[in-house]
């Protein structure tokens, strides 16, 4: 990694600070989950100044759906004091990446929940270094989270991050993997601890608001055409909401569905579909990122 490539790391990392602390302070209960949503998306082009943009669409997982979940244009989800909502956001500087989530909780029911996430980044973060085993990590975050009387997910995991990949590898594993396989220096990582009072294993559902491109290719619908040529310049291999799609085509939504579906038929894009738990459990979620350079961490946001 190059000096250059780490300032742009820290830049994105500052910017997502900013966004988060913000985020915050609004969220509030009875909100809609899309004016949540929004206004989150709208904080990162203000507070970056035009240098920095969305990794990712924000997601908004609420109670046992554990990620992958943006409100589209036509959800009327409210936020309860209840509710158990995991807000996991992303901003880059010229495809440099940071990742970070955190988990709002207004009648603290959870709040034991929440502070086993965050127990489990803490100490893993700890340990984070150059020539650190992956293993060593999950082992640290599964004992953490099952300290506090909780599971960790064990099919969802921290990874690496590079330029404009928001999941690169490696894998970093939740649970204790035995895997031997190291932190490297001149790399970024983003740590992502899940708890639940659950089994402790994600499932993925039928719907999916975010997706990816996996390569261009010819296609005969014009719209899909045009779609394509959008995702293409606009986000790269970055994960994008049909939202914001919606928002730059103006396509009648008819015309939007069969371009999405010969896209994906194509397997020109990609979908996320929802990870959830099982049905009235309750999920967690805490996420940094930081890098190895210079021959130390230097935690992002």
């Amino acid at each position: 990694m190059e000096k250059e490539e780490a300032e742009k790391y820290i830049q994105a990392g500052q910017i997502a600070k900013k966004v988060v602390s913000k985020a915050k302070k609004d969220i509030k209960v009875g909100q809609k989950l899309l004016e949540i949503a929004l206004n989150i998306e709208k904080s990162v082009k203000i507070l970056g100044e035009g240098k920095a943009n969305h990794a990712f669409p924000v997601n908004l997982s609420i109670n046992e759906n554990a990620a992958h979940f943006t409100p589209g244009t036509g959800c009327d989800l409210v936020l309860k004091e209840s509710d158990v909502l995991k807000v996991d956001l992303g901003t880059h500087v010229d495809g440099f990446i940071c990742d970070t989530a955190f988990t709002l909780n207004f009648d603290n029911s959870h709040a034991k929940m929440i502070e086993a996430t965050e127990l489990a980044l803490e100490e893993a973060l700890k340990i984070a270094a150059d020539k650190t085993e992956i293993g060593k990590i999950g082992t640290v975050i599964e004992k953490a989270i099952k300290g506090k009387g909780f599971n960790p997910i064990q099919n969802l995991s921290g990874h690496g991050l590079g330029k404009y990949e928001a999941h690169a590898s490696p894998s970093i594993p939740n649970i204790a993997s035995g895997s031997t396989k190291k932190l490297e220096e001149g790399n970024a990582y983003a740590l992502e601890p899940f708890a639940t009072d659950g089994e402790g294993y994600v499932r993925e559902g039928m719907q999916s608001e975010i997706f990816a491109l996996e390569k261009p290719v010819l296609v005969r619908n014009v719209y899909a055409r045009k779609m394509l040529e959008v995702i293409v310049e606009e986000y790269q291999t970055l994960p994008f909401a049909l939202r914001w799609l919606e928002e730059k085509l103006k396509l009648p939504e008819f015309q939007r569905k069969v371009a999405i579906r010969e896209l994906l038929k194509a397997k020109a894009i990609r979908g996320f579909p929802i990870l959830h738990e099982q049905p009235g459990k309750i999920v967690t979620q805490t996420e940094k990122s930081f890098i190895l350079f210079d021959g130390k961490a230097t935690v992002l946001c």
